[in-house]
């Protein structure tokens, strides 16, 4: 192990038990709206894959 090696490894774990809140669903902000965006996400792309006769 290089001096390098072993000092990103030593920030690495020194990182892990602070690690910095990302503001994903579980924080903030209502999750029905979250869901309702996503499924309407997933069946705009399954309309567009059909219409382009990709399956």
């Amino acid at each position: 192990m290089t001096a390098t090696t072993a000092a990103a490894e030593r920030l690495h774990h020194s990182r892990r038990a602070r690690r910095a809140r990302t503001g994903g669903p579980g924080e903030r902000g209502p999750k029905v709206l979250e869901h309702v965006l996503g499924w309407t996400l997933v069946l705009v792309l399954a309309l567009f894959v059909t219409r382009a006769g990709l399956m």
